[in-house]
Parts: C-alpha cells; structure tokens; sequence
C-alpha cells in the first residue's frame, strides 16, 4: 500500500504538471499566433495619416520581424440569412503579421477578387454559422456613423465568404473578419496611406515586452503602444492562475503518500521487534540498525516512484498520441487536455518524493535503533 501511495501520487503530480505545461503551450501559441505581438495606435479615434511613413519606422528597430499598417472597425454583418455586429480588420491581402492561415477551417485564406469582382472575406466559424454564411456566399458589410439620414448614408462594401478559420477561442472565432485593407479603408472612408494602426510581430515571445517599452520612449503624442499580453490579459491571468495552484494542491498527494510511510515501516520495526533486539545482542550497532529500517523506506519510495514515472510516461503517449481526454472546445479553448512533459518535472519530482520518503522513514527506523535488547529477550516485547 505504501508503494501503492508513492506511485499513484508522484504519477498524479507528474500528469498534472504535464497538463498544466500544455494548456499553457497551446493557449499561448494560439493566442500569439492570432493577433499581433504589438500594436500601435493613435490615444483618440483619429486615424494615423502617414500610416506609411510609421511603419518605415517601425521596421527599423531590432526585434521587430514584422510590421503592417491594418484599418479596423465595427461593422455590420449580413449575409442572406442573418445579420450581426462584428470587428473587421484590413491587412495585405499577401497576408498579415499573424499566423492566422495556420486555422483555417474552411476555404482558403484568399482575399483576392473573385470573377464576379467581390473580394474576399476570412471570417472565424461561429461568426460565419451565426450569420447563416458558407463558403461562396455573399457578405455585405456596412457602417453607421451615428443615426443614418440621407446625409449619412452607410458604406457599404460587398465580399464573398472565401474561408472560414477556427482557433477554440470563441472570443476570436465568434466576432472577428480579415479582408483586404482596401477596401476596409472604404468603409472608413480613409485616404490610401491612413490606417487605424500599426501591428507588428516581434522575432520571439521574449523581446515583446523590451519592445515596447522601446516603442514607448520613441513614440511621440498621440501615439500609444500596446502588447498582447497586456491586450489579452485575462487569458494569460487564466492560463498563469492554473500553473501556479494545480501542483501545489496535487503536491499534497506525494506529501501524503510520503508519510504513509511511516505507519508501514513502524508496522515492520514492530514485526520485527524480536529480531533487531537478538541482532542488538550480537553487536549490531545503532547505526546499523538504522539504516535497515532507512534503506527499507527508500526502497519502497524507489519503487513506488519507478511505477509513478511509467505511468505517468505512459499517459503522456497515450494523450498525446490517442488523444484519450477529450474537452469541451468553448470552455477550455481546445478539443482534448494537451500534453508537455518537462524534464525538469521529473527530476524536481524524483528528488522531492525520495528526500520526503526518507524523512518520514527516520522516525521508525530512529525507534528501532532506540530498542532495549535487554527488555525485548526477557519479556518478549
């Protein structure tokens, strides 16, 4: 029962750390993969007038990989089914700062004109199934600045659905379109060099926030610079929140598991009572008697821990490549809990469960060594 413990709850802590890892993984490469790195745009609803010229700068900085000028607004969505309100956002049409191609689900991720001369529309899943929209269909989008009259007649622009994408978080998929910035300019009725921001795509996760504050000291009034992590911070909070309390509470199991052992190797000093007080009058020293019982706890503790370790490496196969827990997609961001095993997990495990198995096996083993050979011979105790 004792190896029992230790292999159920260093396998626990191990799966739960795996867990964790992965979740983290997967919700940051989806989140950075969705949207910019950062973003820079004007402090009020003016749009940047040489947009061009901002993004020439922009470019100049170490760390940048990436920069585009992009025009985004609330729209109106109406397909022949439905209608709803959504963010669009206008990027080259060759494609964006994002690695939003790798999601798509549906068509292709082509913003080019078709042969009935309507550009294309990418718009997230549930966005296109509310709409009533499929692929090929026609999408008209349109703005109202304040309450329409027939001085303030909308904009209207036309497209067709060319592709869908799919990311698992309904926050990007429900209320989000890409199209060529062309012709979202007209819809904001821009100028050819005016864009409503800056976003750019850093060359690693590690340089956004030195980046920023970069862009932060250079930039003059009116411009604000903003991170994703800052943009998305609930996200992040979430995933943060979930990797610093599950192994803490999970940690209890081995702790728990630890001190089971220290009712089974008392169980063996007492069985063994008779004996340790015959070796006692042999010569055998404190010392040695000591190390039996300390020996006998780490062995337990080693077993227990082997049999963890390979189960816990067995699930991390089977998830990863059977996919054996599934997820609710619209709560947990992704279709099955995902696997990361670290290394470092392992060892930080192994040594914590073996330094906790041999302190609660010292307690035993101290009373043992403690014996009175001369009490146990004459009265059998």
């Amino acid at each position: 029962m004792a190896i029992l413990g230790v292999a159920v709850g260093s396998a626990g802590l191990l799966i739960a750390l795996s867990i964790v890892h992965g979740f983290k993984s997967v919700i940051n490469e989806k989140v950075l993969g969705f949207a910019p790195h950062i973003t820079i745009q004007t402090t009020g609803t003016d749009p940047i007038f040489r947009a061009d010229t901002l993004e020439t700068f922009v470019l100049e900085f170490d760390g940048v990989e990436k920069a585009q000028t992009v025009a985004l607004a609330e729209i109106m969505l109406q397909s022949r089914t439905d209608i709803s309100g959504s963010v669009i956002k206008g990027v080259d049409p060759a494609g964006d700062v994002t690695d939003l191609y790798n999601y798509i689900h549906e068509g292709d991720y082509d913003l080019s004109v078709n042969e009935n001369g309507l550009p294309g529309i990418i718009l997230g899943t549930a966005l296109a199934r509310n709409i009533g929209a499929e692929i090929g269909s026609t999408v008209t989008t349109y703005t109202v600045d304040g309450i329409p009259t027939p001085f303030n007649s909308p904009e209207i622009v036309q497209f067709y659905l060319s592709g869908t994408y799919q990311t698992g978080i309904e926050r990007f998929d429900d209320a989000f379109a890409l199209a060529d910035i062309q012709y979202v300019r007209n819809l904001l009725r821009l100028g050819q060099l005016q864009g409503t921001g800056i976003d750019i795509r850093s060359t690693s996760a590690e340089q956004i926030e030195s980046l920023q504050l970069e862009f932060e000291r250079a930039l003059q009034f009116p411009y604000v610079s903003e991170t994703i992590y800052h943009r998305y911070r609930n996200i992040f909070a979430w995933v943060n929140l979930q990797e610093q309390t599950i192994p803490f509470v999970i940690s209890v199991m081995v702790i728990i598991a630890a001190f089971n052992l220290v009712g089974t190797v008392l169980m063996m000093v007492l069985e063994r009572i008779r004996d340790i007080g015959i070796l006692k009058t042999m010569g055998a020293k404190n010392k040695s008697i000591r190390r039996i019982f300390l020996l006998e706890g780490l062995f337990v503790a080693g077993v227990g821990l082997t049999i963890g370790i390979a189960i816990a490496s067995l699930f991390n196969w089977l998830q990863g490549t059977y996919q054996i827990i599934p997820l609710a997609e619209e709560n947990y961001y992704m279709s099955y809990a995902p696997v990361e095993p670290h290394a470092l997990d392992f060892i930080i495990v192994s040594v914590v469960t073996i330094v906790l198995c041999a302190l609660a096996s010292w307690f035993p083993a101290r009373f043992a060594a403690k014996t009175d050979p001369v009490k146990v011979l004459a009265f059998g105790k």
